[in-house]
């Protein structure tokens, strides 16, 4: 069930029988700019969701200049999308899956693997590491 919480959605407790795949931060880019990277997502009839880690690298790449938006927009304005829904996983158990990260000192790449083996969802990616140690729950892009 979405519910609708301040004008954004947040994921609640998903029932769903369609696969729910997890957007890496690339992933989304990718879909919203209708890159060919993000074919295999168009194709999949997955529902997808975007970490709250996803914002905040967003919010971060915007900050040192890697990321440029268009004028006026903002990195909620990404977020807010009818094709994704915004996660709000439970942190403590969260972290507590992202302690076995120690494969990458990558905290964005991290919590993201972290996140989608704590829902048991696939997790939409191009990155070889991230791809390597999703448990096999992934999308390659």
């Amino acid at each position: 069930m979405d519910l609708a919480l301040g004008g954004r959605r947040h994921a609640f407790l998903s029932t769903a029988q369609t696969p729910v795949i997890l957007l890496d931060t690339n992933a989304l880019l990718w879909l919203r700019r209708g890159h060919p990277r993000s074919r295999p997502l168009i194709r999949s009839a997955g529902r997808l969701y975007v970490s709250p880690v996803t914002v905040l690298e967003l919010q971060l790449l915007v900050e040192v200049g890697r990321l440029r938006l268009r004028s006026g927009a903002t990195v909620s304005d990404l977020i807010e999308d009818d094709r994704w829904v915004l996660d709000d996983p439970p942190a403590a158990r969260w972290f507590e899956f992202a302690l076995a990260g120690s494969w990458t000192r990558d905290p964005f790449d991290r919590l993201l693997v972290a996140h989608a083996q704590l829902r048991a969802w696939r997790i939409a990616t191009g990155d070889a590491a991230m791809l390597e140690h999703s448990s096999g729950r992934c999308l390659a892009l």
